[in-house]
């Protein structure tokens, strides 16, 4: 395994600004757009109950997956039926939904997925770690909706992180290293690469879910063979195997540390939600968590609800190096038998003292 005691590199992250012929496209239909900073695009003047134009919907998404994440103001009072129609606007067109619907779900709509920090209005506790929605997916979701139907009193928003730029601040061992990786949800066994180029943006974007993988397959790197012709190749058994204990408890504290260093280092941002926000995320170039306060009880937070939908993607995120999209992960041990293989619930426990749910 490579071995990299680095942790950043002086490089600094990119994230582009807003695009002016894209924003005038948008402008024209009467909408006004501002760009956070140091990611994330509001819109303002939109009511998402009317479609809007195709050419504003893809510009706004190639914005989305430039800058992560977009949110339309003043969407108060959206019907559940209302909000999955907007959704609609993205990826495949279709929703992909594979939750369970809690009792106050409006309309008992099984496209909404209903949290909050009262279990009487919403499902508590989601979410509290780094990841991406949908990675017990093979077709892991093209972008994901929050709609803040009650935004609390006292805070509870949303932590992002641009994964292009985090990208961009690994040192270069390490951007190698983990190009040569393919995690294994812990659930279903789907295979996903820890760095793919993103099909918008053509960036490459790191990718790891830190709730439920259950392994993490390493590529053996060969002498004088770049690692983006290793990822076209299939490869051998002889020539895989995977991260044992420490290397895994290594990586997934490198990984949460790189997600955390975004705020200070300018590709993450504390999203705080006014009432009736929707906002859409690139779940492809975007990882996010739940803040903290988000799941302090109502009583010392204010009631907090928030809608979630997940779309469909145009196409699989795909494994590197010939590997299959699926791997039973409550079958036999793999390859090096020191290698971690944990099938189930939250997978790998990389830190004791944390929530895992997701």
């Amino acid at each position: 395994m490579a071995k990299t005691s680095e942790k950043f590199s002086n490089k600094s992250p990119t994230i582009p600004d807003l695009d002016g012929h894209r924003v005038s496209l948008i402008e024209k239909e009467g909408l006004t757009v501002k760009q956070l900073e140091p990611l994330g695009v509001e819109v303002y003047g939109a009511d998402v109950r009317h479609r809007l134009p195709g050419p504003v919907i893809e510009a706004l998404a190639v914005e989305m997956a430039n800058r992560g994440f977009v949110v339309f103001k003043h969407q108060t009072d959206l019907s559940a039926d209302e909000l999955v129609e907007a959704s609609k606007w993205w990826g495949a067109g279709e929703i992909h939904s594979t939750h369970g619907v809690h009792p106050a779900t409006p309309g008992m709509n099984r496209d909404i997925f209903r949290c909050s920090n009262d279990n009487r209005h919403g499902i508590l506790g989601v979410g509290p770690q780094w990841h991406n929605d949908g990675s017990f997916e093979a077709g892991t979701f093209s972008h994901s909706a929050y709609y803040m139907a009650r935004a609390p009193e006292h805070g509870g928003g949303t932590h992002f992180a641009h994964q292009g730029a985090a990208f961009d601040v690994l040192p270069e061992a390490k951007q190698e290293f983990w190009q040569r990786l393919v995690s294994v949800n812990s659930t279903t066994g789907v295979t996903h690469p820890l760095v793919h180029t993103h099909a918008v943006s053509g960036r490459k974007s790191v990718w790891l879910h830190l709730g439920m993988t259950g392994a993490v397959i390493e590529r053996l790197p060969e002498h004088g063979v770049p690692v983006e012709q290793l990822q076209k190749q299939p490869a051998t058994t002889d020539q895989l195997r995977l991260l044992n204990e420490d290397e895994m408890k290594q990586l997934f504290n490198d990984y949460n540390d790189l997600m955390n260093a975004s705020f200070e280092k300018g590709y993450g941002i504390r999203y705080h939600y006014d009432n009736g926000d929707l906002l859409y995320i690139d779940n492809w170039a975007l990882a996010h968590r739940a803040a903290p306060e988000a799941h302090l009880p109502a009583e010392k937070q204010g009631l907090r609800i928030m809608d979630r939908v997940t779309i469909k993607s145009k196409q699989n995120l795909a494994p590197h190096f010939g590997l299959p999209q699926h791997i039973n992960i409550s079958g036999p041990h793999p390859l090096n038998k020191d290698g971690v293989w944990q099938a189930g619930g939250v997978g790998f426990r990389w830190k004791n003292d944390i929530p895992m749910q997701n």
